[in-house]
């Protein structure tokens, strides 16, 4: 079986050594040497401002959200995984969609600032499969409204824009540190952000509100990072390197042999250093594209409709029309792509794309 991803397991050695240390401590959670240690080696690997390690890559944006959107309208997209949407609906907030670029597939930021009304609090971009939304332009337009931006950026690890990590970028932006992701802590996440104030109110809000063991802050929620993840993320750090060069012999494999005529792909965007997260493919139909599924699913090879359905579609929100995030939706599929993926595989692969 070909999944469309596959989990990049440590040498289970290097998983077993952290986990001794946790023995040894008699330490599990709370703020954990473990995590200190994981913190600060993501803080200089990313060289980030912020970072805040959670224990999934949902509660950071529900925390932001509860922080910023203030029960009104949040500009975000259709075109993102379901949790996007879930967390502003979740936080009392009204999502508000625009449509997305039909290259970049990120939100198109000459729409956002039409969208804009009396009770908008916020933005929410996705950085899809690691492309950066035009950052620049959607902090102008936040600072000229007085808005918050948060960025969905669980595709981002490792990616850099004009230099700077794509998590340097927003008020805040969220990763996911899911088992599919590229770094992973088996489940996991992150929050980050510019400054140290902004932290400070960050972390309080992941740990009950905690200010010390008797006093309280304010409001917050049980977002804590175990020691047994951060033993995962200490196990697959030092492997980062090795990860997203086999990624990129895997996407270098489908450029050199898809035929683009037949399909399109991603445009990444200018000043962009990817990370090879994801490796969709746009088909001129849906008809095209289902009918590839199938013969790929008689080989036991299973791609994913990733993004799908588009978000406006979902039942719980009153929508407004996104006509290029719906097209988009019914027409991507992300290929098999993780760093075991062979040639002969990639073969079989492309050809059953074309030849059936």
């Amino acid at each position: 079986m070909i999944n469309v991803t596959k989990t990049f397991f440590p040498p289970i050695e290097d998983y077993q050594a952290h986990v001794q240390r946790i023995w040894d401590n008699k330490w599990l959670t709370n703020n954990g040497k473990l995590y200190k240690e994981l913190s600060h080696k993501l803080q200089e690997y990313l060289g980030v401002n912020q970072i805040i390690p959670m224990t999934n890559g949902t509660l950071p944006m529900q925390i932001a959200l509860n922080a910023y959107g203030k029960c009104g309208e949040v500009i975000t997209t259709p075109f993102s995984y379901v949790a996007t949407t879930a967390c502003v609906v979740w936080e009392k907030c009204t999502p508000v969609f625009v449509d997305i670029h039909p290259e970049y597939l990120t939100i198109d930021e000459t729409k956002i600032e039409a969208a804009i009304t009396s009770k908008t609090t916020a933005i929410l971009a996705t950085h899809v499969y690691g492309n950066p939304c035009a950052v620049d332009t959607i902090e102008a337009i936040a600072k000229k409204h007085n808005l918050k931006v948060i960025y969905d950026a669980a595709h981002g690890f490792g990616v850099t824009y004009k230099g700077q990590s794509i998590f340097n970028y927003g008020d805040v932006s969220t990763c996911s540190f899911h088992a599919t992701k590229l770094f992973h802590s088996g489940e996991g996440g992150a929050l980050f952000c510019q400054d140290e104030e902004t932290r400070k109110e960050m972390w309080y809000r992941h740990n009950f509100g905690h200010d010390g063991p008797e006093k309280y802050h304010g409001l917050g929620i049980n977002a804590k990072m175990s020691e047994l993840q951060a033993a995962m993320g200490l196990s697959v750090l030092p492997y980062m390197e090795h990860i997203l060069a086999e990624r990129k012999r895997v996407c270098n494999y489908y450029d050199q042999h898809l035929e683009f005529s037949k399909v399109s792909k991603l445009k990444i965007r200018e000043h962009t250093q990817w990370n090879y997260s994801y490796y969709p493919v746009i088909f001129k139909s849906e008809e095209e594209l289902l009918e590839t599924m199938k013969r790929l699913a008689a080989q036991d090879i299973h791609p994913r409709r990733y993004f799908y359905p588009s978000l406006e579609d979902l039942p719980y929100i009153e929508s407004n029309s996104c006509p290029i995030a719906k097209d988009i939706a019914k027409r991507v599929m992300c290929l098999p792509f993780y760093t075991t993926l062979e040639e002969k595989d990639l073969e079989i692969i492309v050809n059953l794309i074309y030849h059936g």
